[in-house]
């Protein structure tokens, strides 16, 4: 079998992990990438560099002459249910899923090819805000009836458990004020939706079809105030600056309260602090006003 080109984020993510099982996955991707070409009788591209960590993602056609894109991905915890929310979205905001296998180790994806493929990086900061409130507003939705996406508490409580096992790099009562709001907030929403979770710059992609489509969904089920963080803390500059003022202002365009946005960010910014040492000034920053 021919060598399988891997993405260069892929390729150090499998260089650093001492996963056993996600570098035997890594392994067998020339073989599990073959078959889906035969499956689906695809012509496949070079992978798009550099990629994502825990995914092969190529450029595709098929006999029908569709611009497609294969997605073969690491079926980790927090992604495992892209499957299943991108037909719920039904390219209303998000790319189209075309076909898709899934078991317990990997998931092939086949779909909508985005042209010309920018990112939403290539516009202003401020810019990026208004896109990304606007797309929210129109993923959000309730689930009808049984649905496998779990809910985000328990996310949440596996974030908090994780923290509360590891020394904190905080002021104690600032950590454990933080680690409580990532229990009690899912909790005590008063609306819950279907949540991207991982919505960013980087995962809003330009297209023909829609001025932007979403990219790469990690659904869960909750409370909206919820998704407006990955955007937040992604953009560095802003958060930096005046980490309460850019939460109200997602809060405002996204239609959403202020202080449950805060409260959120706080959170997080305290999760991700005890990877992140740039992230403990915003988490005390923002302590004071939670």
């Amino acid at each position: 079998m021919a060598p399988l080109t891997l993405p260069a984020h892929l390729g150090d993510a499998v260089r650093r992990s001492d996963d056993v099982a996600f570098r035997a996955w890594v392994d067998a991707l020339p073989a599990v990438v073959a078959a889906a070409a035969r499956r689906w009788s695809l012509q496949l591209g070079d992978p798009y560099q550099p990629g994502g960590a825990c995914s092969w993602v190529a450029p595709a056609g098929d006999p029908a002459g569709r611009r497609l894109v294969l997605k073969v991905g690491w079926r980790h915890d927090e992604a495992q249910d892209e499957a299943a929310g991108l037909p719920a979205w039904a390219g209303q905001g998000a790319v189209r899923l075309y076909e898709n296998l899934t078991d317990a180790s990997t998931m092939m994806l086949l779909l909508e090819r985005c042209e010309p493929g920018t990112t939403l990086r290539m516009l202003p900061a401020v810019e990026q805000d208004v896109v990304i409130a606007g797309l929210l507003n129109r993923l959000w939705r309730t689930p009808a009836g049984a649905h496998p996406f779990r809910p985000l508490s328990r996310m949440c409580a596996d974030w908090a458990d994780a923290c509360e096992a590891r020394p904190t790099p905080l002021d104690p009562g600032l950590s454990r004020a933080g680690i409580a709001l990532l229990r009690e907030l899912p909790l005590s929403a008063a609306s819950s939706v279907l949540l991207c979770t991982d919505l960013h710059a980087g995962n809003v992609i330009a297209t023909h079809r829609e001025p932007w489509l979403v990219i790469d969904p990690k659904p869960y089920v909750g409370d909206p105030h919820y998704d407006v963080l990955q955007h937040l803390l992604n953009n560095r500059e802003q958060l930096f600056t005046d980490p309460r003022g850019q939460a109200h202002r997602m809060a405002d365009l996204a239609g959403l309260d202020r202080d449950r946005v805060v409260a959120w960010l706080f959170a997080r910014s305290v999760r991700e602090s005890f990877d992140q040492a740039e992230l403990r000034p915003v988490a005390t920053a923002l302590a004071a006003l939670v």
